[in-house]
């Protein structure tokens, strides 16, 4: 399963200007074992990288959701098959229960189309386990929902990047500490951080969510085994709680 993949250098419409990125991706495209479900939470070009759909299209046709308005952006990338979820709204995919969830947050791949597309997140529902993308979000009651909604999540991948300046970012955005709170609100055994250390997009440090998010969860009370980032291609196993 990859969830909003981009492997392009730039996160832009086009390729000779936008944030470039500060690392290589974490593992190649072609290093990838079969992927069986694309999940694409928004529009933005971060998140929405149709030179990266392209390639992932032609070589493994997986089955793709994200939400309502989408399908026709990823129809530039020949994905003509995506199933479009509403708010809360679930379909099954290649054995797996996929939920589309809210999120606080916004949609645009222009200047004239801004939120005419829907943005959230999904909880994936699988062989026992319960995992929760967040896409982008800022913080907002729907965490503490998500939660009540689907006990146990199992491991929840919450951002904690591009947040600076507060003032403009934190509508959009959690920063590390609020990415704590809402680990706490969804009950997650465990969270990992993304969104973070791989394009400028901010005014904050490229370094600045790692470290901010030790001194964040060590003022919870949040054991670092609860709530930790990977290294770049880094790989990890967990087991369900059930």
């Amino acid at each position: 399963m990859l969830t909003d993949p981009i492997w392009s250098e730039r996160c832009s419409p086009v390729s000779f200007a936008g944030p470039r990125r500060v690392r290589r991706p974490g593992q190649s495209l072609d290093a990838l074992p079969d992927v069986d479900i694309l999940l694409v939470s928004h529009n933005h070009y971060d998140h929405m990288d149709l030179p990266t759909l392209r390639k992932i299209r032609k070589r493994w046709t997986p089955f793709v959701a994200t939400g309502l308005g989408n399908a026709r952006h990823l129809a530039k990338a020949g994905i003509r098959s995506a199933v479009e979820l509403d708010w809360w709204q679930s379909t099954e995919l290649a054995g797996a229960r996929i939920t589309y969830v809210p999120s606080q947050h916004f949609s645009s791949r222009s200047l004239y189309d801004r939120n005419r597309c829907l943005w959230g997140g999904f909880v994936i529902e699988a062989g026992g386990a319960v995992v929760y993308f967040a896409g982008d979000s800022g913080y907002c009651p729907h965490f503490a929902e998500i939660g009540i909604r689907f006990p146990p999540i199992d491991l929840s991948l919450l951002p904690i990047g591009a947040y600076e300046p507060r003032w403009f970012m934190s509508q959009q955005h959690v920063d590390p500490s609020e990415a704590v709170r809402a680990h706490l609100d969804l009950r997650s055994r465990r969270s990992l951080g993304m969104h973070f250390g791989t394009f400028q997009l901010t005014d904050e440090a490229i370094d600045a969510p790692v470290l901010t998010l030790r001194q964040a969860r060590a003022l919870a009370g949040v054991a670092e085994s609860e709530f930790d980032v990977l290294a770049f291609g880094e790989t990890r196993e967990f087991k369900t709680a059930k």
